[in-house]
Parts: C-alpha cells; structure tokens; sequence
C-alpha cells in the first residue's frame, strides 16, 4: 500500500474515533473497498507502530481513544513534491495580485518547518525557477478571491463588466462554472442571466463584485466545454475554421518546436519551409500571432483571413510610406 493511501485510511479512522462514531474493521473495509483483513491490519499498524491509543468497546462495537491527547504523524513529502508546490508559487507569483502566491508561500513555509531540510529552501528556489508573462491582464487579488468564492460555494456572482470595445459597463448575474489560466490572464466562465448564454468573463474587467446568496446547480461540463477547449487561442464557442500558415525555411527551424494547438499537423517541404494548419474560431488573436511574423509567414487559408491581413498591411503602408 502506497504510503498517501495508507494515510488517507489512518486519517479517516481517526477522525471517525474523534467523532464519536467508534469505527472498526468492517467500516474501514467498507469506505476504502478492501478487505476486513487488510482494514485490521492498518488499525494494528496505528495501534503498534503509530502508538495510537486504540481501545476496543464491546458495546459500541468499535474503537475509541483512551487518550485524546494523540495525534496523528504529519503525513510526509517526498523532495519532488515539495519542489512542485514551490515551483507552482513562482509561476503564479504576479497571478491574482499575488493571492495564489502568497497562500502557496505559507503552505510551503509549514512544509518546509514539517520536512526539514530536504535540500531546498526559499532563496534556491527562486534563483533556480522562473515564469515570465507579458501582455497579460492581471487580477485584483479580492476579484479573484471572491469569484473563486462564487465558484467553490455554487453561487450567483454579480459585477459590473467593461469591454475594451464599447467602453460602457454593465451590470452581470453569472452562475460560475470554471476559471481559467490563460497567458498569465485568468478568465472566469460561467451561464450569462443577461444574455442566457454561455460566456466567457476577463476577470481583470471586472469591478463592483457581489456574492448573492442565491445559489444555483451546476452543469455538467459538456454544456460549457466549448468556451473552453476547440479553436486556438482564447476566443471559443463556435464553429471552427482550419487555418493554413507557411513559413519560410527560416522561420520554420522556429516553429516546428512549437505548439500553438493540440491539434496542429506541421509538414515540411521540400524547400525547408513549412505548412502549419490548426482549428480557429475568431480570427482576432491569431491575426494578431501572424503579423508579428512578417513577411516571414503567408496565410494559404481561408482566403477571409488572408484579406483581412492584405487590409491590415495596407493600414500599415499608410502609416509607415
């Protein structure tokens, strides 16, 4: 038996004993689906090698504690796990005004007063790992505290919401369903009570948040997966469109170690240049991702996003001629 596992089963008889439930063998076999022997020998194991102060009640026909006293040992972490725990604070550091961090970082203080040295602490850490965002929108740690609140607890989360585009808050009624890491930037998605749709919500726009007591049944993940997964990039929740990019040999020594999309298919030419082609279901970000490329990139298809990127370098002669 894995060490996790032999704990889960020592932690749950002994907060069943706490509870005054007087647990045995056939109630452990029963919640962890083994045998009644197997389930004896961890109360043996707690009795004899943890010195848990087990006493049998004939009446009650289960254990109890004859000194409350007793605790459990820390369940122990291994190197590895620490590492990754440490390692998730500094990818999230500048994350939802530095919430996640800061609650990682005082797990990870604990962890390590509890494990000792293991070869690791604070400063290494943070001289050996690094995450770097750029171009992100980062949350306000209260905003992402009380939309992880509405999630967890199931209930309506209303806010004034801001797009870039019309500039003109309104006000939302949103049933939470999911947030999202995306580029540095976490988005929430959640049931629109305005636009009784699905919809996708950057939390950095979001101001005035209230927790109505309301709260609301959750919905199984295949009636909001497509605001989630699909096309490249953020932007989902529709039909999507297969883009077909070419890049020349030099840039293609580049791209071919990239993954822009799970379902990308890359072939090389002949000439070292290279075709890529993913599903896409609004052009706006990866328009964005191809100018930044040049002249080192061609759109094959589809011809829409091919003349939209004419028109765009035609803005730009504008500009710079």
């Amino acid at each position: 038996m894995g060490d996790h596992q032999a704990f889960e089963r020592y932690y749950w008889f002994d907060n069943q004993i706490r509870a005054g439930k007087y647990p045995n063998a056939t109630r452990l076999a029963e919640e962890f689906g083994c045998s009644k022997k197997t389930a004896q020998r961890a109360i043996d194991f707690m009795r004899d090698r943890l010195y848990a102060p087990l006493e049998y009640d004939k009446i009650q026909r289960g254990y109890f504690y004859i000194d409350n006293s007793f605790e459990l040992p820390s369940l122990q972490v291994s190197q590895e796990e620490l590492l990754s725990i440490l390692l998730a604070q500094n990818i999230l550091s500048n994350s939802a005004g530095g919430s996640i961090s800061a609650l990682i970082n005082r797990f990870g203080k604990r962890l390590f007063v509890k494990m000792g040295d293991l070869g690791l602490d604070e400063k290494r850490m943070k001289e050996a790992f690094s995450a770097t965002w750029n171009e992100y929108a980062p949350a306000r740690g209260p905003v992402f505290q009380q939309v992880s609140k509405a999630l967890l607890e199931n209930r309506v989360l209303e806010f004034s919401y801001t797009s870039p585009r019309d500039q003109q808050p309104n006000r939302r009624a949103v049933e939470p369903h999911h947030l999202q890491h995306y580029m540095g930037s976490w988005t929430m998605i959640g049931f629109c009570r305005l636009r009784n749709d699905w919809r996708k919500f950057m939390l950095s726009r979001m101001t005035e948040l209230e927790l109505a007591k309301e709260q609301f049944k959750t919905q199984p993940k295949p009636e909001w997966a497509s605001q989630l997964e699909g096309g490249f990039g953020i932007f989902q929740g529709g039909k999507l469109t297969t883009v077909k990019l070419r890049f020349n040999p030099f840039r293609a020594a580049w791209i071919k170690e990239q993954v822009w999309h799970p379902q990308q298919n890359i072939t090389a030419l002949p000439d070292g240049s290279l075709d890529m082609t993913f599903p896409v279901y609004k052009f706006h970000e990866v328009k964005m991702k191809i100018l930044q490329f040049g002249g080192d990139v061609e759109v094959l298809e589809p011809l829409e996003l091919r003349d939209e990127i004419r028109e765009d370098i035609v803005k730009m002669k504008g500009i710079y001629l």
